[in-house]
């Protein structure tokens, strides 16, 4: 299905495009008859997922191709745990689709609303010493190249191109559908609790070992951290879960509601940010339960904003964020949303901000109804001098030279895009900036 292109904006609102065509491909064979006819047309085509990229990496200003109609189970090797997935199938539905089989994603992040096509292109990932991102989960996927011919890779079929397609920020072709290795479904024991933020980072790299998922946020202008501890279980393990008002008084009330009151009072009043924060951290995150994983990891985001993530060498991250504490102090800014702080496995995808090294990754936010500039810029600044690589979905300043510097793979992955794509019909400026024109 075809529409008139009307403007396309990002959750955050930090990008906006209004493409010259708006397309609904509802089959594999749609999407192959939209990129033929976007290149005899020579004008570029990308596919948009949920649109929760902070960065411009889904803008399309020829043909967009909007794939949740593309969306559902393809198949599933129940014997060795394997589910194939229309490329827009959404996160949060997955855990649905793969429950009649007894399987469950071996990770996930804490957000669920991104399409997985989405999720792996751009390197979305949870928490977990132990476990690599969402595309470390890939082991097959389907594209279509700028010819419109369809290129499988998997074990049988171009084996050395997974860790290139797998997370491939939408430069190598449209992805249409993604195989996954899955696990047998496991309910999490979830820990939260505020604590001494100086204790935290003191124990910092023993309790990453020793938790199967651990993280922390950190509320500027406090000195309390809101840990979570997350451990496996077998899935028969005995489930207590959150009550449903418990639930909403967290997540809705004082995680949605309050939160977005504290942000805008933040804005028109800077002065109260560090006595709003300091009730936030005394109020947030201070329970135990158990439930099935994918429950337990996602959590309900209402309250908009703009992200920058890093991820360092485990070593770095104690000093990063000792840097970022003491910066915030320096400037005398007002933040409002609390830094986050997670972990990540070694990974062997080309482009994966963890490849090649065990991975923390350190994110600042700030409200979307404020400017991130001056904050964002002096942070990149300091995660750059501890050897950061840029979350390719979330916002950065960093060009393609950089990360030439940055990534062991990074010719071999321009050399494939100019196999695959040579003319750039998936090219747009964000790709042009961090991979070259």
């Amino acid at each position: 299905m075809t529409r008139p292109g009307g403007v396309w904006r990002n959750w955050a609102r930090t990008e906006s495009v209004r493409p010259q065509r708006l397309e609904f491909p509802p089959t594999v064979a749609a999407v192959q008859r939209a990129v033929v006819a976007a290149a005899a047309q020579h004008i570029p085509v990308k596919a948009v997922g949920a649109g929760h990229s902070f960065t411009g990496i889904a803008v399309a200003p020829g043909a967009l191709l909007e794939l949740r109609d593309l969306s559902g189970l393809v198949s599933v090797d129940a014997d060795r745990g394997r589910v194939t997935l229309l490329a827009g199938t959404r996160l949060h539905r997955i855990p649905a689709l793969l429950a009649p089989f007894g399987l469950a994603m071996e990770n996930l992040g804490d957000i669920d609303r991104q399409s997985i096509a989405g999720a792996i292109s751009t390197g979305t990932h949870g928490t977990g010493a132990r476990f690599g991102g969402i595309a470390a989960q890939v082991v097959g996927a389907t594209l279509v190249t700028a010819s419109g011919d369809l290129l499988a890779v998997n074990e049988e079929e171009n084996p050395e191109l997974v860790p290139a397609v797998a997370l491939g920020l939408g430069a190598l072709g449209i992805l249409v559908d993604v195989t996954l290795q899955c696990v047998p479904a496991y309910v999490l024991h979830a820990v939260e609790q505020p604590e001494p933020l100086d204790d935290v980072l003191a124990a910092l790299e023993d309790r990453v070992a020793s938790a199967d998922h651990f993280e922390f946020y950190w509320f500027p202008h406090t000195d309390r951290a809101m840990t979570k501890t997350n451990t496996r279980l077998p899935d028969g393990a005995p489930r207590h879960p959150l009550s449903p008002v418990g639930k909403w008084i967290d997540d809705t009330l004082v995680g949605s509601g309050l939160h977005q009151v504290a942000c805008s009072t933040g804005r028109a009043i800077p002065a109260l940010v560090p006595t709003i924060n300091r009730v936030s951290a005394k109020v947030w995150g201070d329970r135990e339960f158990t439930d099935a994983s994918a429950r337990v990891f996602a959590t309900s985001r209402s309250v908009r904003f703009r992200e920058m993530e890093y991820a360092l060498p485990v070593p770095n991250v104690r000093p990063a964020f000792e840097a970022l504490r003491a910066l915030v102090d320096e400037r005398g800014w007002r933040i409002g949303f609390p830094v986050e702080v997670r972990f990540a496995a070694a990974d062997d995808r080309w482009m994966s901000t963890a490849h090649g090294r065990a991975s923390g990754y350190i994110a600042v936010h700030r409200y979307w109804r404020e400017d991130p500039t001056e904050y964002f810029e002096a942070v990149e600044e300091i995660m750059l001098g501890f050897e950061g690589r840029p979350h390719w979905g979330k916002m950065h300043t960093l060009g393609a030279e950089t990360f030439r510097e940055r990534y062991p793979r990074f010719d071999d992955f321009v050399a494939l895009r100019d196999r695959l794509d040579p003319e750039r019909l998936f090219r747009n400026p964000y790709l042009d900036r961090v991979l070259g024109g």
